[in-house]
């Protein structure tokens, strides 16, 4: 099949942003057999790609008016709107799929510039490391105009799995946040205790089939918990908040005298001793949701 046959009933792409990420999407697409327009502030980024067809454009502005479909992968939406600004002239008419990260406000900001320019705007939160791109059991959360979505979902799906989460421009990035809310603050989790178990000679290898059990079973108290807090349920039938701070506290203690940071453990025994001080000792560890709320 001729580069031309291939081309023929694949949507023409334009990514702009060749980071890890944006290198591995235009791949994906060439793979795909997608024709790739490229663009990246460090033109060097995209001589692979160009070595394997994708064309490079001299500029932002040049990208955005050589497809229809524009994919960005950047840093933050500060780097976004930058590109926005120098593609003005050509936005009218164009499909921006914004996959880069930032708050659920900005991407909503991002919608509004681009439809005061004539573009319309598909916010994404990529749920998978470059090495992910191009499977199909890899995921992305898109949100905005369902027209959009559904007219560009075949070629959106090159990519990764798509889940739709709304109309509201800044519902991909809520659900990508809320995600990387938690996977940050547990693999901090892991870090720091790998951090104590190396201190007191367990090597990381050593202590990962513990951790990993610790780890399988967390959907278990997920599953439990999610039900009640959606019902407003509190009562500390199965856990105690305070019970729980005695706990991280003898976490804390453990660390510094393992001579390890007790920050961060410490910073939690924070949240639940003022869990404590509201009243909540004899209701759950859910109960902080609450508290968390209250800022």
């Amino acid at each position: 099949m001729s580069v031309a046959q291939q081309h023929s009933d694949k949507a023409p792409v334009t990514v702009i942003g060749l980071g890890p990420m944006g290198r591995a999407m235009a791949g994906a697409y060439l793979d795909a057999g997608h024709a790739v327009t490229v663009w990246n502030r460090t033109a060097a980024r995209a001589d692979e790609l160009v070595a394997r067809g994708a064309v490079l454009a001299p500029s932002a502005e040049a990208a955005v008016a050589a497809n229809e479909l524009v994919v960005l992968s950047l840093t933050d939406y500060d780097a976004v709107f930058a590109v926005l600004d120098a593609a003005a002239g050509a936005l009218a008419g164009k499909v921006v799929v914004n996959l880069s990260s930032d708050t659920p406000e900005r991407a909503r900001e991002a919608a509004r510039r681009l439809a005061a320019l004539g573009a319309g705007h598909l916010t994404g939160g990529v749920q998978t490391p470059p090495s992910g791109i191009g499977k199909p059991e890899s995921s992305t959360f898109y949100s905005g105009p369902v027209e959009l979505f559904q007219r560009h979902r075949v070629t959106l799906e090159v990519l990764t799995g798509a889940d739709y989460r709304g109309d509201d421009p800044g519902l991909a990035q809520l659900y990508y946040q809320i995600q990387m809310d938690l996977f940050w603050t547990s693999l901090a989790g892991y870090l720091h205790a790998t951090a104590v178990a190396e201190a007191n000679g367990i090597p990381a290898d050593e202590f990962l089939p513990y951790a990993s059990s610790t780890a399988a079973s967390m959907p278990g108290f997920l599953e439990f918990y999610a039900p009640r807090i959606a019902a407003g349920r509190h009562e500390g039938d199965v856990d105690r908040l305070a019970m729980g701070l005695a706990s991280v506290e003898h976490v804390r203690h453990t660390a510094e005298a393992s001579g390890v940071d007790g920050g961060l453990p410490g910073l939690l025994a924070d949240h639940f001793r003022r869990g404590v001080a509201a009243g909540y000792g004899d209701a759950s560890v859910t109960s902080l949701v609450g508290l968390f709320r209250q800022v």
